[in-house]
């Protein structure tokens, strides 16, 4: 590092929490498109420190990259709150990587231009130096940093050095629970603009709910290189939705006298364009606003306007009201394109910048979140920048993928946890329609107590949030700003949101950290009650509270770490029943599993040999690290769907069938319904009718066709499912993408045949364990699951494994054989000593078809059991599988409010989902029939009394648990078979609520009967 730069910041910057950056330009939202693309190879060489001399070798790396994902022997690193190395705070580590990455580049014909380099991010710390000279520093790493390189530029070839040093002070506020890297993951350009150019651009694109007109209020800031901005030039802005332009001339910087006040306060600062009344078009202080003037009275009106408050030196504002437009929503993402022109005293345009600008209006009222005057469900996911193969370098395709996703699985908003996003995604989030909460990178996890009110950190808070505001002010996406993360609450958050209230007061602020000690306090920070992971008791207590003044939006709940999100159904029926809560984010969108080799098998914590590390807790997404969706996530698709079925089964066997919108801005009329009768043996033909136009919040009816009715009444018709469509294509999907689908159960009669004179004779062994030829293992008592990773939670005080139900022991008590019926009466011990007793009648129907009568006593001292119910395997080649229950993905007690009711066939190895650390996976809930196949026309059915939890797999819960990885499991040729009367729910209690207790397997006595047929 040049001395220049450790001699003008006081010491090395990496290790100076006061200083943010240095010769870094202020952050700004023009676009300026002019530029040359440096993303590609560059040298590189990795040093074991930022002081360590240079070497001679260099490698070639890509950029966008994170050399942790690129083969250098600093891999990557996870931890959730402990800091990843061992130094006193504030101080980085002495063995700190350090990347340099050298490009040569030569420019073009940009001779007497204004030159800007853009580094779109860089983890931790950013040193540049052009031509060896050294240009700046710049903190942050997830926004950009901007250097004016106009004076170190050279005729011809040019050649640029970043040194990216990956441990600083500044870590410490970058504590995100996620994978540690280093590199540089967004893009790098040099782009040019004139020596008199476009600084920044903050356009207000108001909407007003009740005259249904929007106003557009547009701030430019004008500014020259060198010196003051010239007389002359001009801004010319143009709105799609009202072609005539409108121009203002740029005040030129000067020296203006401004006359004295009579008393503080008389004359206030000229106010940011989003304070300025409705209806004030030139800010004149003499006449009302909307008064026709005379051009005498405006000129004079101006004149005085202009002693008392003198125009700032290229600061322009121009504003146009009663505009015809349609508000922007995320139902309804309507854009205009917005034309800013710079154009120079001679008339012609020295810059351009277009935008797209949304018309709504966001405001807390009450208890109530508004957008456009209504209340909006927030139905929404954290998300992180991750791709297994690059880390946080996120492709433009795969952020469009993503939120295409969500799209279709009617997720409408997302919070950028913890950081702010590439703008490219809030691009997408704009024209796809998803409502942002836009979060500054702060987390100081490790340190959050001392971090929030240490001066030192005063500066990186109001910079980090201030610039991300700047950046992003422009998006209608963005509906709330955040202060950070998991950082305490101090004075250092206080400070950044006076910043934020006075710059954008058109946005709330949210900070959980600000009411996470008291629900009822930390106004000056957060205008919403967002906390982390709260039961539904809590909920409800704050919703009843007499001084709860404040809409309730979870910003983390709903964890979902491996097999998980239990109880998201109950969260959403106590949202839609209890005023004041309005919803909230999923932890989180997608499984942090990398895989830098690409070869399917992602890692988590600990498998780049890193330590400390936090294991599985990076794995918690409802997609896959692939991008493909978990079970959860059409949990979710069906509870934040744009319509509910409120019908009955009688209602829908006469003809019609009568669905709530629960859309806030449009009717249905954009979707079709495909109606389908479900039968005992498999769904009938679809029939297609549009949606009713039912406008949002009401009902409607669906009248059904007379074929759809007919077969509603036939006896071995069990549901009727409604599939919802797109009639149209939208930018997120292609017309007829399924987005939901609803039913109208009709019930299923029972399964179990009448039982005449048994003919059969009753085979058991002398445990009193049934035999055949097609069992490799005879039906037993099932009381253990493979863990998942809630079950593995410290917060359940390891209770699973207390059980002592890993291990269990069997001893025959009794057996009693008379003709074709068997009584055997069993204990099962668990390895510290608790017992069950189960009482079992087995009864030959048939030598082929035996009758299970099972009585089950759990104790009082296990009143908290994984699962309850029959386990047994088939000898090899049972591969195919058929069920009428639910389906056809997973579902478990407290998650299945997505299931469909049917009859669903399978292989047995795609009924596995295969979660990163394998775990109970698989379950198919409310079954009452079961049916195996095999070549040879070999079949095996299981038929019971009432509907049970389904398991089918060529893993035994113990193949689970002793692999890390689901690539590590190897398949047995035996099906194994579980059928529980009694599963424990899923919960979230790795980080959250523990299962509900409606959904635990209690201590009590159990009957059930069941049926096998071997055949």
């Amino acid at each position: 590092m040049n001395p220049d730069i450790r001699e003008s910041s006081g010491r090395e910057p990496w290790d100076a929490p006061e200083l943010t950056s240095l010769n870094r330009l202020p952050m700004h939202a023009v676009p300026h498109p002019e530029r040359l693309l440096l993303d590609g190879v560059w040298d590189f060489q990795l040093l074991p420190d930022p002081r360590a001399e240079r070497a001679a070798a260099w490698r070639s790396i890509d950029v966008p990259g994170l050399w942790t994902m690129q083969s250098t022997e600093d891999r990557p690193h996870y931890t959730n709150i402990a800091m990843p190395f061992d130094a006193p705070y504030p101080h980085p580590p002495r063995d700190n990587p350090t990347g340099v990455y050298r490009r040569r580049f030569t420019t073009g014909e940009w001779a007497g231009r204004r030159v800007v380099l853009h580094v779109g991010a860089a983890e931790s710390v950013l040193l540049v130096r052009l031509n060896g000279v050294d240009v700046g520093v710049g903190k942050d790493s997830h926004l950009a940093a901007e250097f004016d390189v106009t004076d170190y530029l050279r005729a011809g070839d040019n050649e640029v050095e970043l040194t990216v040093v990956k441990w600083s002070d500044a870590s410490y506020v970058e504590d995100q629970d996620q994978w540690w890297h280093g590199g540089i993951p967004r893009s790098v350009y040099i782009y040019t603009t004139g020596t008199t150019y476009l600084a920044d651009l903050h356009a207000v694109a108001d909407f007003d709910p009740e005259s249904g007109k929007g106003a557009l209020c547009v701030t430019v800031d004008v500014a020259a290189r060198l010196g003051a901005v010239p007389d002359g030039w001009t801004v010319r802005a143009r709105l799609a939705a009202r072609p005539e332009p409108v121009e203002a001339t740029v005040p030129p910087t000067r020296s203006v006298v401004v006359p004295p006040r009579e008393s503080p306060g008389d004359y206030p600062d000229d106010p940011p364009a989003s304070q300025v009344p409705d209806g004030v078009f030139d800010l004149l202080t003499l006449y009302p606003a909307g008064a026709s003037l005379t051009d005498e009275e405006r000129a004079v009106a101006r004149m005085v306007h202009e002693s008392a408050f003198p125009p700032r030196g290229g600061h322009v504002r121009l504003r146009a009201d009663d505009l015809d437009v349609r508000p922007w929503s995320a139902e309804d993402p309507q854009l205009y394109p917005l034309d800013v022109e710079l154009v120079a005293p001679d008339g012609e345009i020295a810059e351009r910048a277009t935008i797209r600008v949304g018309f709504r209006r966001v405001a807390v009222r009450g208890r109530d979140l508004l957008v456009n005057g209504r209340r909006v469900w927030i139905q929404g996911v954290n998300r992180h920048d991750f791709d297994p193969r690059t880390g946080r370098v996120v492709s433009e395709e795969r952020m469009a993928s993503e939120l295409a996703l969500l799209k279709r699985f009617n997720v409408n908003a997302v919070r950028t946890s913890h950081y702010p996003n590439d703008p490219v995604f809030l691009d997408l989030c704009d024209e796809y329609g998803l409502y942002v909460v836009d979060e500054a990178n702060i987390e100081a996890h490790g340190h959050a107590a001392t971090v929030c009110a240490d001066p030192r950190y005063l500066s990186a808070f109001v910079d980090r949030v201030s610039r991300m505001v700047r950046r992003d002010k422009n998006h209608a996406c963005v509906i709330m700003w955040s202060l950070g993360n998991e950082s305490g609450y101090g004075v250092n958050q206080d400070a950044a949101a006076g910043w934020v209230r006075s710059y954008d007061p058109t946005r709330p602020l949210h900070y959980e950290g600000a009411i996470s000690a008291d629900w009822h306090d930390g106004h000056r920070a957060t205008d919403v009650v967002c906390p982390m992971y709260p039961t539904l008791d809590a909920l409800r207590a704050y919703a009843a509270h007499p001084r709860a003044d404040r809409p309730v939006i979870l910003c983390e709940y709903a964890h979902s770490e491996g097999n998980s999100t239990g109880g998201l159904a109950d969260y959403w029926d106590l949202f839609e029943s209890t005023p004041g809560l309005q919803g909230g984010f999923i932890w989180e969108f997608a499984d942090h599993g990398l895989d830098p080799a690409g070869d399917g098998r992602h890692r988590y914590g600990g498998d780049f040999g890193d330590l400390p590390n936090d294991g599985t807790q990076c794995i918690n997404g409802v997609v896959f690290a692939d991008g493909s969706p978990q079970p959860a996530l059409y949990e979710a698709r069906h509870l934040f769907a744009p319509a509910r079925v409120v019908s009955t089964r009688t209602e829908a066997q006469q003809g019609r069938v009568v669905l709530h919108n629960r859309r806030t801005f449009r009717d249905l009329a954009n979707l079709t319904l495909d109606l389908r009768v479900e039968t005992l043996t498999g769904p009938g033909s679809v029939v297609t009718v549009p949606a009713p136009p039912i406008l949002p919040g009401d009902e409607g009816a669906v009248e059904l066709p007379a074929s759809v009715v007919a077969a509603l009444v036939e006896p071995d018709a069990v549901a009727l499912t409604l599939t919802l469509r797109l009639a149209d294509a939208e930018a997120w999907a292609v017309e007829g993408t399924e987005i939901a689908c609803l039913q109208v159960p009709l019930g299923i009669p029972a399964a179990l045949p009448a039982v005449g004179i048994p003919t059969g004779r009753v085979l058991v062994d002398e445990e009193g364990l049934l035999t055949h030829p097609l069992l490799s293992t005879p039906p037993a008592l099932s009381l253990w699951r493979a863990q998942t990773d809630n079950d593995l939670s410290p917060s359940l005080d390891r209770r699973a494994v207390r059980s002592g139900l890993f291990r269990v022991t069997r001893t025959l008590a009794d057996l009693t054989v008379t003709g074709p019926t068997a009584t055997v009466v069993s204990r099962y011990t668990a390895a510290y000593g608790a017992t069950i007793e189960h009482r079992r009648r087995i009864t030959a129907v048939t030598d082929t078809c035996f009758r299970f009568a099972e009585t089950v006593v759990v104790p009082g001292e296990l009143d908290d059991i994984p699962r309850l119910g029959i386990t047994f395997a088939t000898i090899a080649g049972f591969e195919q599988v058929s069920w009428l229950g639910l389906g056809p993905h997973e579902t478990y007690p407290d998650r299945k409010r997505s299931g469909l009711l049917g009859r669903f066939t399978s292989s047995v190895d795609a009924l596995a989902v295969p979660y990163l650390r394998p775990q109970e996976n698989g379950g198919r809930a409310d079954v009452t029939e079961l049916v195996l196949t095999a070549e040879g026309n070999r079949r095996i059915t299981v038929t019971t009394d009432r509907p049970m939890q389904m398991n089918v797999s060529h893993f035994q819960p113990a193949d689970l648990e002793a692999a890390r990885h689901t690539w590590e499991l190897k398949p047995r040729p035996e099906t194994f078979v579980h059928l529980d009367l009694a599963h424990r729910g899923l919960g979230t209690a790795a980080v959250g609520p523990d299962t509900h207790p409606n959904h635990r397997v209690r201590a009590g006595e159990y009957h059930w009967t069941w049926q096998l047929e071997l055949g």
